[in-house]
């Protein structure tokens, strides 16, 4: 979805984000509660983390669910029913995609264990290794492959973060683990190695005294360091973990991270991705969390009012009703507005345009207008009562103003009460024959 969070319809976390075969993928580790019987039920201390999904960009802003790539009851070595999966990450050498992943072994006094498997394509099926890598007891592998074609693990390892080359069949580690030196004091975690122009750098998650929970980034001339420190892309969010990784896609920086907006509870964690920019000396700009995110909603994608770029006598909150998760717009009376950026209208060839609304009275006008609130009309819907103010219809009328490419789009209230509550806007893709 063109929203923070991009996933609402599960909870997942520790996004690892990497471009295969020119699509955007995203390999994150999943949360859910944990059922009664479990070690942490009735606990608010442990996260609950039973495997791994995938999930690729379609379109301008549609993310597909191509289904689980593990569970934890499959992992050959695995010990079963702790829902130990933690971060995991993908990475293609020669045509093979390599999907590393930690775990809690059977019969082993480590706290986690690194695993590997094997695949085609980067959606799987795997084939995994019947025994976990020798030599790591850790968590969280982020891997970068150099262009020489070597590739190197990184792994959190006791409150620090260690590096090790990974052989050539990318299933073992050419010597022990090593510290990965210049980095700051404090505890370290969620590694995320990757290589732009002549520079190494890491991206790490990093919790200092006073400074709290932050993504902090290092740059080295060498991929196993020594690096040094520059400082945070993004600081504390809420009250607990982030975990981040960074990609180009299309020609623009993509950073990704997770919170806990869609649950409020920090062990079911939903992930975020906004646009970032490199400066000509290397350094990273901060990044600030938003609501509107990333992409650009083309005909047949979901527009998420809600998420939005700038709001005036409006309000959101939590949608109602029998809706999916998410939000709405809500509260909205006479002459109120939401602006939502970087529509994409494509050719021009779309000719309706949907809105899910809610009413509970005799509703009013909405109108979609481009830019501003007095701009040009894009679309007009007459809202009448749909039987409450959680009672969801789905209504449509033509697209009065057939624009071209990218545009801006400002939602418009008219009505003299409250008009009604809207969950998303969806220019239906024109049909030929």
């Amino acid at each position: 979805m063109a929203q923070n969070p991009i996933i609402t319809d599960q909870f997942i976390a520790d996004p690892s984000a990497r471009v295969h075969k020119g699509r955007l993928f995203l390999y994150p580790s999943g949360d859910k509660v944990p059922e009664e019987g479990h070690v942490f039920f009735n606990q608010s201390a442990g996260f609950c983390m039973p495997g791994y999904h995938v999930f690729s960009l379609n379109g301008g802003s549609t993310w597909v669910n191509h289904g689980w790539i593990l569970k934890e009851k499959d992992v050959p070595w695995g010990m079963k029913n702790v829902c130990a999966m933690w971060a995991p990450d993908c990475i293609e050498k020669n045509g093979k995609y390599y999907f590393y992943y930690p775990a809690k072994a059977k019969n082993d006094d480590k706290y986690r264990r690194i695993g590997v498997g094997i695949a085609d394509n980067p959606e799987g099926p795997f084939k995994w290794e019947k025994n976990f890598i020798q030599g790591m007891f850790s968590i969280d592998p982020g891997i970068l492959l150099d262009d020489d074609n070597q590739a190197y693990i990184f792994v959190k390892s006791g409150d620090g973060i260690k590096v090790a080359p990974l052989s050539d069949d990318m299933k073992s580690i050419k010597h022990e683990l090593i510290n990965v030196e210049g980095l700051p004091a404090g505890y370290k975690e969620g590694p995320f190695p990757i290589k732009i122009k002549n520079r190494y750098y890491l991206i790490f998650a990093h919790n200092l005294a006073n400074n709290g929970y932050t993504i902090g980034y290092a740059i080295s001339d060498k991929p196993m360091g020594p690096y040094l420190y520059y400082g945070n892309i993004m600081d504390m969010i809420g009250k607990d973990t982030n975990h981040a990784s960074i990609v180009n896609y299309q020609g623009r920086w993509i950073f990704f991270y997770h919170n806990w907006a869609l649950s409020g509870h920090t062990k079911l964690r939903s992930v975020c991705a906004e646009y970032m920019t490199i400066n000509d000396d290397g350094t990273i700009n901060k990044v600030v969390p938003t609501l509107r995110g990333i992409g650009a909603p083309m005909p047949g994608d979901t527009i998420q009012i809600d998420r939005y770029n700038a709001i005036n006598g409006a309000m959101t909150t939590f949608v109602g009703g029998n809706e999916p998760a998410g939000w709405m717009v809500t509260e909205a009376e006479n002459n109120s507005y939401v602006i939502f950026n970087d529509v994409n209208l494509a050719d021009g060839s779309a000719k309706r345009i949907q809105a899910r609304v809610a009413c509970g009275q005799r509703g009013g006008i909405i109108e979609v207008r481009q830019n501003t609130p007095n701009g040009e009309l894009i679309a007009k819907f007459d809202v009448k009562y749909t039987g409450g103010w959680n009672n969801w219809k789905t209504i449509e009328n033509d697209i009065i103003s057939n624009k071209k490419g990218m545009i801006n789009l400002c939602v418009v209230f008219k009505g003299p009460h409250k008009v009604a509550n809207l969950n998303w806007l969806l220019i239906k893709p024109h049909k030929t024959k």
